[in-house]
């Protein structure tokens, strides 16, 4: 007679010692990237340093032929004082902020809608469409200043807040990559939405859109980004003083005692602190927004 032998049930020590895997040994090119990594993190930061540090000292200080972190006369915000006082540093901000944040919504609203159009919808003229998109990335935005400037001016907006905003608002760049990210969601979900009697717009807007995003998100803050720093459209398209982003504005605080370096890294920092806390708050979408789009490497 045949005995039958039951298996006992493993403890939860050797079910658990299968399911954890084995940790991945760093081998000597993960360090070597790690070491570089971290090579290159110190070499940006220094000069991030080096220019709080030249922010928080006295002019005399700063203008001194020895280099020294430490300055003998005990850091300072005189420069960041001096700036605020000259210049109207809450209204430069308040137009940097607003006229960027108008770019960055038409900017979203103009590409999303040119994008799908290209991944989705077959129409006469489709592919040269695209390659004028694809030629436009590579021209020079100086380029278009001297055009943009009489058209500006030819519809009377020279010193508004348009002037500044409606140039700014087509971005072949980011037309293409959201192009690129639309080509990637199947199709096979538009087409159960049609079948449910889905219009072309509830498709795009209830399906697209959710599943867009990450990318959506990206997008938004590279906009941003691009849009807060421009310096020199803004100061050829407005000649108003109230009108003035931060870029532009901190340029006019200007001395009748040649260049202050201290008051020079003092406006940098302003003018960077939006950017640093943006970065701060959203790295991780900035960071899946890069891997997303492929813009590491170009």
């Amino acid at each position: 007679m045949a005995i039958q032998t039951l298996d006992r049930p493993k403890s939860r020590t050797s079910t658990s010692q299968e399911i954890r895997q084995p940790r991945k040994k760093m081998t000597a090119g993960k360090i070597a990237a790690v070491v570089v990594a971290a090579l290159i993190a110190v070499l940006w930061l220094v000069p991030f340093a080096w220019a709080t540090a030249t922010a928080f000292k006295t002019e005399t200080d700063a203008a001194a032929p020895k280099i020294s972190w430490v300055p003998p006369s005990g850091f300072t915000p005189e420069a960041f004082v001096k700036v605020f006082q000259d210049g109207n540093i809450p209204l430069w901000t308040w137009n940097s902020l607003y006229t960027s944040a108008a770019i960055t919504a038409i900017t979203l609203v103009i590409s999303t809608l040119v994008a799908y159009a290209l991944s989705r919808i077959d129409f006469k003229g489709k592919k040269v469409l695209m390659t004028v998109i694809i030629a436009s990335i590579i021209v020079p935005p100086p380029v278009l200043i001297i055009p943009l400037f009489y058209q500006m001016l030819a519809l009377h907006m020279i010193d508004t807040s348009w002037a500044i905003i409606l140039p700014q608002v087509i971005h072949p760049a980011m037309v293409f990559v959201l192009k690129k990210f639309f080509d990637q969601i199947p199709r096979e979900l538009e087409e159960a939405a049609v079948m449910d009697g889905a219009s072309r717009m509830r498709i795009f807007t209830q399906i697209i859109l959710p599943l867009s995003r990450p990318i959506l998100a990206a997008v938004a803050i590279f906009v941003f980004i691009g849009a807060w720093n421009n310096f020199l459209w803004p100061f050829i398209a407005t000649n108003d003083g109230s009108l003035l982003t931060l870029p532009v504005g901190l340029q006019t605080i200007k001395s009748a005692y040649g260049i202050q370096y201290a008051q020079n890294m003092a406006s940098a920092l302003l003018a960077a602190l939006p950017l640093i806390l943006v970065f701060l708050f959203f790295q991780r979408q900035i960071i899946k927004g890069v891997a997303t789009t492929g813009l590491a490497g170009t």
